[in-house]
């Protein structure tokens, strides 16, 4: 019999994007699927359209809001298939990427992940250009998050396919994290497994600009969960491999950290301070634009990140004055 495949979806205030991500998992060509959306306490209709959609093979929990973390938990434990495939929201999924996924494979008795291609858009795949990265191939796994995290790349949730074994082993999403709760729970699920294996052609889609998007949350809170979810990843890797190259590629990561939430939460910036120096300190220039770098050689990085974040404050107000405005006088 084929593998059975279990779709993960949580989701809270999606209703502008929830029913085209369920077409485009009911549209895949593998047809042994279950697709378990967990309505996470929206606020608005994603309730009722996912209602729209159960069936058989559509399956729809409610609860009270809880995060996104506890959503994906719900979701894990009411699953019953032989492969896992997360997938968010507002994402979308290429109709044969979980076929592919499983061909290379094999069977859910595969001691691997599957990874695949994937790309941003904002409205429409018409806008969707697929560019190939470094992480883009076969991997041993802490080859693989080296990669990564010295590039400061990423992988984007829905392109991984997880043999149900492997995501047993890896063990539950960190539920008291919120900002780059992947961070910790992919890198549990790579470091599992014996490896990646790369799909060419398995294709997802991550949609950028959803003002609902957990990565755009720039509170103290999240500061604080992308901190405890860097401090958890790094722990995962060097319990695998200690070495002077995991150990730089941690101190790197906890110093692009702090250039990042500067001048945000000084004392979760010291934090990572001392994580920087535990792991043998970082030579890492500050990153950023053009502009950003000329502006840092006359008064320091810290002085040009000040500026820019005043300028982006200024913007971001300009923005929603603009938006106030039209609300009251409509053309």
């Amino acid at each position: 019999m084929k593998p059975l495949v279990s779709i993960l979806i949580p989701a809270y205030n999606a209703e502008e994007y929830l029913a085209e991500t369920l077409d485009s998992a009911l549209a895949q060509t593998w047809d042994n699927l279950e697709i378990i959306v967990v309505d996470d306490g929206s606020q608005d209709n994603t309730l009722a359209i996912a209602k729209q959609y159960e069936s058989k093979i559509v399956k729809i929990i409610h609860q009270s809001n809880q995060g996104q973390s506890a959503s994906e938990n719900r979701a894990l434990e009411a699953a019953q298939g032989d492969f896992i495939q997360y997938l968010d929201a507002d994402d979308l999924l290429a109709p044969d990427k979980i076929e592919r996924q499983i061909q290379l494979l094999g069977d859910s008795n595969s001691p691997y992940v599957a990874a695949g291609e994937w790309t941003r858009f904002y409205h429409t795949l018409s806008e969707a250009k697929f560019t190939p990265q470094p992480p883009w191939a076969d991997m041993a796994p802490v080859d693989w998050l080296l990669c990564v995290w010295d590039g400061h790349y990423m992988m984007h949730g829905a392109a991984w396919l997880i043999p149900r074994s492997i995501a047993d082993r890896a063990g539950q999403w960190t539920e008291s994290l919120s900002l780059i709760n992947d961070f910790d729970y992919f890198s549990r699920i790579v470091l599992a497994s014996e490896g990646v294996k790369f799909c060419w052609g398995a294709k997802t889609y991550y949609r950028s600009g959803n003002p609902q998007s957990l990565s755009g949350s720039k509170s103290y809170a999240a500061w604080q969960s992308a901190f405890h979810a860097l401090t958890l990843g790094t722990h995962n890797l060097l319990a695998h491999e200690n070495s002077p190259r995991s150990r730089k590629v941690c101190a790197d990561l906890f110093q692009r950290f702090v250039y990042e939430i500067y001048p945000d939460a000084p004392d979760i910036q010291q934090n990572a301070i001392v994580h920087v120096e535990r792991h043998g300190g970082s030579t890492l220039a500050p990153p950023g634009t053009l502009s950003f770098q000329l502006l840092s050689r006359f008064v320091g990085w810290k002085q040009a990140k000040r500026i820019q974040s005043q300028i982006y404050r200024w913007g971001y107000s300009s923005v929603k004055k603009t938006q106030r405005l039209r609300s009251h006088h409509p053309a």
